[in-house]
């Protein structure tokens, strides 16, 4: 098949934890043809969706990771699958991305479906199934975050459309800086934020689920560093090794046949205890500690899924 990946700077990545990076070798050891662009080179022209970009072969070797042919303009159309893979921020560039692709979805295959994705943000799914979820409230007004706090004392405060662990502070019940956090937050963007109880078994580590299709296979924890809250491996995380709990499996008999259904190929969950905290459906990470801890190659798994799709 002819494969397009939409990401962020393909040279740039990590090859030993970035998972675009590894779904992209999974395809060229398949025999497709692989093709790269960024976001900002996407464009819908006269009727035709298009993209200037690279075709590229890749391999293990850091800093010689990737291979760039020479810039050409595609027409996205005669792609067999199109990968939406670039990072939040979940702002209108990212939301526009979504528009054009739904142009060329699904006679090309977009993975995961634009539509759904622009509909499913992380932080918002969630709320498809309160009784899974922790005490959450999403508002910008002051006095009804300040409520939410009052009530449930000890709280995580966030961006709504934040990702990788940015922004996110626990305000306990001795903490005075929601008003000044608030006023931040609220001069440089006109989103709301969310607020969530804060859930001590974060400590233990927050849990990332993987879903291929809709189905659970398997399961990292990210510890947080001595000292944080956050679990995030990009503000220093530790991955370890863990299992799929029995309550791992009820949250995702819940909501796998609604990201099936939906065309959420890979997916990644976040559970902290017994708590579904959020459904990242945009760009998941953590197929490369999955296989490397547990010897299951995700990768194989969601290209089986997509060619099936295609079938």
């Amino acid at each position: 098949m002819k494969i397009a990946f939409q990401m962020d700077p393909i040279e740039h990545v990590s090859i030993d934890g970035d998972s675009s990076f590894r779904l992209a070798e999974e395809a060229q050891s398949r025999g497709h043809e692989l093709f790269y662009y960024a976001p900002d080179k996407l464009a819908y022209q006269e009727g035709r969706v298009t993209a200037r970009g690279h075709d590229f072969t890749v391999q293990r070797i850091q800093g010689d990771h990737v291979h760039l042919g020479q810039e050409r303009e595609i027409d996205l159309a005669e792609m067999d699958v199109v990968w939406l893979r670039q990072d939040p921020p979940f702002d209108m560039n990212y939301i526009t991305t979504t528009h054009i692709l739904d142009r060329i979805h699904p006679e090309t295959l977009v993975v995961n479906d634009p539509f759904w994705v622009r509909n499913y943000p992380e932080k918002l799914l969630v709320l498809d199934f309160p009784d899974l979820t922790p005490p959450t409230t999403i508002a910008r007004d002051l006095d009804t975050i300040k409520a939410f706090k009052a009530k449930h004392k000890d709280v995580i405060l966030k961006p709504l459309y934040g990702n990788g662990g940015a922004g996110v502070f626990r305000l306990d019940a001795n903490d005075r800086n929601l008003t000044s956090l608030h006023e931040l937050f609220t001069g440089f963007s006109r989103e709301p934020l969310i607020v969530q109880k804060f859930l001590p078994d974060v400590s233990n580590g927050d849990k990332r689920v993987i879903l291929v299709d809709g189905e659970p296979v398997g399961a990292i924890n990210r510890v947080p560093a001595k000292g944080e809250t956050r679990s995030n491996m990009h503000v220093g995380g530790r991955p370890e090794k863990i299992g799929l709990s029995d309550r791992d499996l009820e949250i995702c008999a819940r909501i796998g046949p609604l990201l099936k259904e939906k065309g959420q190929v890979f997916v990644g969950i976040d559970v902290i205890g017994d708590y579904l905290t959020e459904i990242n459906v945009t760009s998941p990470t953590g197929i490369q500690e999955l296989e490397r801890f547990d010897g299951i190659n995700i990768a194989e798994k969601i290209w089986q899924a997509i060619e099936g799709r295609r079938a």
